[in-house]
């Protein structure tokens, strides 16, 4: 009989198999991870697939040429390939938009699961602070921050990782609210374990799926807030690559070369298009209370 016990429980299948087996039912969730790879794979490989030194290289005599088999999506006003200027923009729009998205996930976590778990007057005055930055709509507040420190890489994620924080605080907050008056938190507590432990150890773990799925669908934003700051003038500055930048370059050509937004914009679109999507899969697979 101990056997056949341990022979089911061998064949149990483990909660990676599991989420992976939930997350292949949902197609557009796979689409959409498939999309996120390979946009990975031309950003980390940008250098290869075309040199950053003959991108920004101003050549007049091709200038305006329709998409061919030489420039596959054509060349801007000022000769450039555009196919190369996407997928270094991809580099730069993905990297930020990683970076911003960590930073905000990992800071938005802990000051989210301290005010669930401490609660009395620091929470209330923590969730009143954070209520007073979330009535700004997040992309009027990162025009405004990004305004007040100037245009740069770092100001700009710093900028963007700031206004997506609070969202963050109140997701991890909730999630951390549901367990923490739980027998396993009390005994904790009870048998002196610090609070950083019980936050680290006990409390985080626990709403991990919720931190995961949180901060795929707050990076779809995040990158679509880079694309329309650039295009303002507030984001990245030419020469350098971005896909709102390079929109912001091709509105001018708007009726005599489409093909100038029309491929840096799908690209945005498909990129944010598939971290929805991708995200949407992630919370239905990591949901419990799915066992289907």
């Amino acid at each position: 009989m101990s056997g056949d016990t341990t022979a089911l429980e061998f064949k149990k299948p483990s909660q990676l198999k599991e989420f992976w087996r939930r997350l292949k039912k949902d197609r557009l969730a796979i689409f959409g991870l498939i999309v996120m790879v390979l946009l990975l794979l031309l950003a980390i490989c940008a250098d290869l697939i075309a040199d950053y030194e003959a991108v920004i290289t101003v050549n007049v005599k091709n200038r305006l040429q329709k998409p061919s088999a030489e420039h596959w999506f054509g060349t801007d006003s000022y000769g450039r390939d555009l196919f190369a200027r996407c997928i270094h923009g991809a580099r730069v729009s993905l990297s930020i938009g990683f970076a911003a998205a960590v930073a905000a996930t990992v800071a938005g976590s802990l000051v989210g699961a301290m005010t669930g778990y401490i609660g009395g007057r620091f929470d209330t005055v923590v969730m009143r602070i954070f209520d007073i930055i979330s009535a700004i709509p997040p992309t009027l507040l990162a025009l405004a921050v990004v305004a007040a420190m100037g245009p740069g890489v770092i100001k700009l994620c710093l900028a963007l990782a700031f206004t997506s924080i609070p969202l963050f605080v109140r997701v991890v907050r909730s999630a951390v609210l549901s367990i923490v008056g739980q027998e396993y938190i009390e005994a904790c507590h009870a048998g002196g374990t610090s609070t950083w432990r019980i936050l680290t150890r006990h409390l985080l773990p626990n709403v991990i799926g919720t931190i995961i799925v949180q901060s795929t669908l707050q990076l779809s934003h995040i990158i679509r807030t880079i694309a329309t700051l650039s295009f303002l003038g507030l984001g990245i500055n030419p020469p350098m690559p971005e896909w709102g930048a390079i929109i912001n370059e091709a509105k001018e050509f708007l009726r005599t070369s489409p093909y100038l937004m029309m491929f840096p914009s799908g690209m945005l679109c498909l990129t944010a298009f598939s971290i929805s999507v991708l995200g949407d899969g992630l919370r239905d697979a990591l949901d419990p209370r799915l066992k289907s």
